[in-house]
């Protein structure tokens, strides 16, 4: 039987960042297209600085340890959602299986058409961080980001990539997508930590 637990770093009472607000829907968010996947052709792809290259189907992704967690989220457009239901495969079980060398600090997480986003490998390596292909319960939709999708709960949403397709181990921080465009290199909600250059 898989675990399940809450992923919340802070008290029941305070769990809302500031500058947010509540919401029961699940916006759906993202520039351009939802990309068309195949679940029979997506492939998993761990690279970079790692002793072991890593390379799965979805099936055998999903034969991975599965975690089953409930987790807040924040979205950097101002709206959060408590406690969303996920199924997938932790962080740090996919690092494990990398084994980063040890000069790898960073990760750039992968996604179709240039969809990408960077995090410290602090960020990804926990037990509260999952890649995902249950929401609610059910198989996780293409606009919400199925077949795979990362869910960072205690970052801003958009460091939960959508479409998933592999993660590069960096030994220095490299800006993924919307970093290049202005938004932070971390999104601590916490410290409202939405644009770089003085803007947030």
């Amino acid at each position: 039987m898989p675990d399940s637990w809450l992923s919340r770093s802070r008290p029941q009472g305070d769990r809302l960042p500031p500058g947010q607000r509540l919401t029961a829907k699940f916006p759906v968010l993202h520039a351009g297209e939802v990309p068309d996947v195949d679940p029979a052709d997506w492939r998993f792809v761990g690279r970079g600085l790692v002793e072991e290259p890593l390379e799965l189907t979805l099936d055998e992704f999903k034969a991975l340890p599965v975690r089953d967690m409930t987790a807040d989220i924040h979205c950097v457009t101002g709206w959060s959602k408590f406690e969303t239901s996920w199924r997938g495969v932790t962080g740090r079980e996919v690092v494990r299986r990398c084994r980063p060398k040890t000069e790898a600090r960073y990760v750039l997480v992968d996604a179709p058409d240039g969809w990408s986003t960077n995090l410290p490998l602090s960020d990804l390596d926990r037990d509260d961080v999952l890649f995902a292909w249950e929401y609610d319960g059910r198989p996780l939709e293409a606009v919400h980001g199925g077949p795979l999708r990362l869910v960072v709960p205690h970052l801003y949403f958009w460091k939960s990539a959508k479409w998933v397709t592999g993660l590069e181990f960096l030994a220095e921080d490299r800006p993924g997508y919307w970093e290049r465009g202005g938004y932070h290199m971390r999104g601590d909600p916490w410290k409202e930590q939405r644009y770089r250059d003085g803007l947030d």
